[in-house]
């Protein structure tokens, strides 16, 4: 009995030491050739903002297409970040998250951003056009960005997250999806 009892804690012990070493080796991807600066941050209270117009030539019919509405509603304080992004050609923000959500605006080259389905996205800034825009919506919306360019990228990105008194929690670096290996 007390040789199969050994048995049973060595085997458990092994199976535990074999799970925490595959555990381990499931890190998040690190960023390469790129680079994250903060233009400005500041905090907001609690607040709650509707905005609704109605365009120049509306028919008044709802679901009219000059009809524009926004509603932004936080419950308790929320840090805002303007962040100027950079990209070397090649370069990567290494797959991530937010707690909040990001407005960005590409500001130079091409960026290309891959959701956790490995779907591609790509956003081209061209001189005299409208500059290319989307959303990351953050919350465990797990993404990677990277320049699969030949020249330098850049884009600014609005961020809105719960408030931090250390200001660290702006991204949370995440593992590559299990189906995404080889989107670094």
């Amino acid at each position: 009995m007390r040789q199969r009892l050994t048995w049973l804690v060595l085997l458990s012990a092994a199976i535990v030491v074999t799970a925490l070493f595959y555990a381990g080796s499931v890190r998040a991807t690190a960023a390469n050739g790129f680079k994250a600066t903060t233009l400005v941050q500041g905090t907001f209270s609690e607040f709650h903002a509707f905005n609704h117009s109605v365009l120049p030539n509306s028919t008044g019919i709802d679901n009219d297409e000059n009809e524009w509405l926004s509603l932004q509603k936080t419950e308790g304080p929320s840090d805002l970040y303007v962040q100027s992004n950079t990209w070397q050609a090649g370069g990567s923000t290494g797959w991530h998250t937010h707690p909040g959500h990001s407005l960005i605006i590409v500001t130079s080259g091409t960026l290309t951003e891959y959701d956790s389905e490995c779907k591609p996205h790509v956003y081209t800034f061209v001189p005299g056009q409208p500059a290319p825009t989307f959303i990351d919506h953050g919350h465990g919306h797990v993404h990677i960005i990277r320049n699969e360019g030949s020249v330098l990228a850049s884009n600014i990105a609005v961020q809105l997250v719960p408030y931090d008194p250390n200001k660290a929690n702006r991204r949370i670096d995440a593992p590559a999806p299990a189906n995404c290996p080889n989107i670094l």
